[in-house]
């Protein structure tokens, strides 16, 4: 399994309990972290085993670029804050995750400033249509342990939220000494600074594996996520009109039915969606005209030589 790769002329691979580092030159795809990968005899990696639950999005600041997170995740943790975790960016990253195929929960940090933290995680969690919120606290300990048994030893568990959440310092927590740097949050406003700046693969006690990602300012999906909005979907099989867009449109079982921040969550991601696969339409197209026009050119290369 590859840990960070922030040079794809080296990888890092974990085999059973021990890192290594292979060098050399990579004869396949760059692999990103949680990758599996073969090694030749010289230690350079030779192939990418073929990923599951892999995390996409959009690559910042591009059009119709994929930018793979991490690969091989078995659950995503998807990190909010207390006392206000943001109930819209925590959808859009369990809408990251499902994309991908990836099992999802929901974590709730510092619950240590609140009194009714797990409530508060159980709620959000029914909210966003996944199994399971937890609520803890690195200070006090509170909810670590049931963290841990969503932990399993050999599978593969990714944090997921913006600066400032408690990723850094949960792993700390975990892993049982300070390994990965952390900072307070701004006084001002409660904003977390930006300090990992990579993704990060660590080995827990008891063998579980945790990756440690950096903030995540942008969150453009890269595929629509039907699992993320399972429960819609759901009502609007009783919707009078098959394409009802859940607006205005007479005997919709969903406007009634779902909070309207949720709905018009889903009509943005819709929206996106269907902008990013206009953009992917047009990029093929340009691609087999690019192919055509090759193909024209080499032909009347032919035809000159055969004159």
């Amino acid at each position: 399994m590859v840990a960070p790769v922030d040079d794809p002329m080296k990888a890092h691979a974990v085999l059973g309990e021990r890192l290594v580092t292979a060098r050399g030159r990579v004869r396949a795809d760059p692999p990103v972290t949680g990758d599996w990968v073969a090694l030749d005899r010289a230690g350079a990696i030779a192939a990418v085993l073929e990923r599951h639950g892999t995390l996409v999005r959009r690559a910042a600041g591009t059009t119709g670029e994929a930018q793979v997170l991490a690969a091989n995740v078995d659950l995503a943790l998807v990190v909010e804050s207390l006392p206000a975790p943001n109930e819209r960016r925590a959808e859009r990253l369990v809408a990251l995750a499902l994309a991908g195929a990836v099992p999802t929960a929901l974590l709730l940090t510092k619950t240590d400033l609140v009194c009714d933290g797990q409530s508060q995680a159980t709620g959000l969690a029914r909210r966003l249509g996944v199994a399971e919120g937890i609520a803890v606290s690195a200070t006090d300990g509170t909810g670590i342990g049931g963290l841990r048994c969503l932990l399993d030893a050999g599978a593969t568990t990714a944090l997921l939220g913006r600066s400032g959440v408690g990723k850094s310092t949960l792993v700390n927590t975990l892993l049982g000494e300070a390994r990965q740097s952390t900072r307070p949050v701004r006084a001002g406003d409660g904003r977390g600074r930006h300090t990992t700046v990579g993704r990060e693969l660590f080995t827990l006690p008891g063998g579980a594996l945790i990756l440690d990602t950096p903030g995540l300012r942008e969150v453009g999906l890269w595929e629509f996520p039907d699992a993320a909005f399972a429960d819609i979907d759901r009502l609007a099989a009783a919707c009078r009109f098959g394409d009802c867009r859940h607006e205005s449109e007479p005997d919709c079982a969903v406007r009634g039915a779902v909070d309207p921040k949720r709905v018009a969550a889903w009509r943005k991601l819709a929206r996106e969606h269907a902008w990013l696969e206009d953009r992917r339409d047009e990029s093929r197209w340009r691609k087999q005209q690019a192919r055509a026009l090759s193909r024209q050119i080499n032909s009347a290369r032919r035809e000159r030589g055969q004159r």
